[in-house]
């Protein structure tokens, strides 16, 4: 079992997948800084989970 597992009945839509490709691709190229910029309620919180799900470490 993932340390990190998201439970959640919301899927990942729109630029979501792909800004979660792009983000933990960074992280695990040791980029140090990234930026997610999104509107109010886009989904900003939501598409992070999913970067700390995948890479199985906390990001901050």
């Amino acid at each position: 079992m993932n340390k990190f597992e998201i439970i959640s009945q919301y899927k990942m839509t729109g630029d979501q997948p792909q800004a979660v490709e792009q983000l933990t691709e960074g992280i695990l190229q040791g980029k140090r800084h990234q930026t997610l910029l999104g509107v109010t309620g886009s989904g900003k919180t939501f598409t992070m989970a999913n970067v700390i799900e995948r890479i199985q470490r906390p990001v901050l």
